[in-house]
């Protein structure tokens, strides 16, 4: 324990360091977001902070491969995979942070990233450790896993819309999910609690942690597309390893759920995200729009509605990922009527918490777009971004101003 401890500091300390470089960087290139009627920022303010976190997971994991712990982990060439799947990723949103790119060239490059990661790290599910269900041909694992990385990767990049959300869920998320690949482990007999995806995630949320002072409300720098994809594709990618590492022989019947739950658990993480995509899509093709046109209805958006300060907003949505995700990895611990249980009366809480009386008063209107962790608030959709990314459809404002870089 103390080792990935280790190294999740290490990780935030080299983030936390460099993100005034990936500022200054920022400010050089243009990658600034521009503020337009409905952003809730009010200043221009830098992104490409992404570039810090992929520093700090890098420097982490170089220094994880020289551990001796850690050692039989290097043996192969998955880490360097999963590492250079998360550099593509994070240049290609460097590149958007810039230039803006067409959702075109943004899906392309996520599915060659998704890819060259699957094949040179074999990080491939291959088979769901319940019930001993295979995928039937190793052409279409390759293509199930490289579709789960780019929805995650996308699913980030769509929540990315208030200073700290994206990073906060992450480091939240990515807590219970340490915690839950480090008790199964040890609950599976393992000779050693060393494990790739434990350490990945470690790395994951230690460079969240780094980023959160610079970013968390009133943010000085936004992740953008290229911190919200790196992020997404490294959670997705610890989810689907440890999957596959579980031996669907030896597990028992009482842990044959726990055990499907490395798969689960980034879900529970990106539960948010992937039920307000979902919505958007719905409301948007409902009403016959593309799914991927912006509007001011998604679930921050309806918190600030609701009267929620920026920051209450964001608290709000740390506490219901907290409590699925926490609740998801208590089950290698507790039976289902116990975390169901506690699941539900934590709903309640969290419930009167978004509704009840710490609101203020009803905003009048809807609020502004995102103007969040990420980058270029107030877009929508997959490749093209979320919150965070790319440009909007009914035509965008260029996130490129004069901003003297001192």
């Amino acid at each position: 324990m103390r080792i990935y401890v280790l190294l999740a500091l290490v990780a935030a300390a080299v983030t936390y360091l460099t993100t005034p470089l990936a500022r200054w960087l920022a400010l050089r290139t243009g990658a600034i977001t521009a503020v337009r009627d409905r952003d809730v920022h009010v200043t221009p303010i830098p992104r490409m902070g992404g570039v810090a976190m992929l520093l700090g997971m890098a420097v982490a994991i170089a220094f994880a491969s020289r551990m001796p712990f850690l050692a039989g982990e290097f043996r192969t060439s998955t880490a360097w995979a999963i590492l250079a799947g998360a550099a593509m990723v994070c240049l290609l949103g460097a590149a958007d942070d810039i230039w803006e790119l067409d959702w075109v060239t943004k899906l392309t490059g996520q599915l060659l990233a998704a890819g060259v990661m699957v094949w040179l790290g074999q990080v491939q599910l291959y088979a769901l450790p319940i019930w001993g269900q295979t995928i039937p041909s190793s052409r279409m694992s390759l293509v199930v896993t490289v579709l789960i990385v780019v929805v995650a990767m996308n699913a980030v990049n769509f929540v990315d819309g208030l200073d700290g959300l994206a990073a906060g869920l992450i480091a939240i998320g990515g807590t219970a999910f340490f915690i839950y690949t480090y008790l199964l482990t040890a609950d599976t007999g393992a000779e050693s609690y060393a494990n790739l995806a434990t350490m990945m995630v470690a790395v994951l949320v230690g460079a969240c942690i780094g980023f959160l002072p610079h970013n968390f409300h009133p943010a000085r720098i936004f992740m953008g597309d290229s911190g919200s994809m790196l992020i997404g594709l490294t959670i997705a990618a610890a989810g689907i390893h440890v999957t596959g590492q579980v031996d669907a022989a030896a597990v028992t019947t009482r842990q044959q759920f726990p055990a499907f739950l490395p798969l689960l658990l980034p879900v529970a993480v990106l539960l948010l995200p992937l039920v307000d995509m979902g919505l958007a899509v719905v409301r948007r093709v409902g009403a016959g729009k593309s799914p991927f046109h912006p509007d001011r209805r998604h679930l921050h958006h309806r918190l600030l509605q609701l009267g929620h300060s920026h920051r209450r907003a964001v608290l709000i949505m740390y506490l219901w990922t907290a409590l699925f995700a926490f609740g998801g990895a208590a089950l290698v611990r507790w039976t289902t009527t116990q975390v169901l249980w506690a699941v539900g009366v934590g709903m309640v809480v969290a419930l009167g918490l978004t509704l009840g009386p710490l609101r203020g008063r009803r905003a009048q209107g809807p609020p502004g777009g995102a103007g969040g962790a990420g980058g270029r608030p107030g877009n929508d959709g997959g490749p093209d971004g979320g919150d965070d990314g790319g440009h909007d459809d009914d035509g965008p404002v260029r996130g490129r101003l004069e901003v003297g870089v001192g």
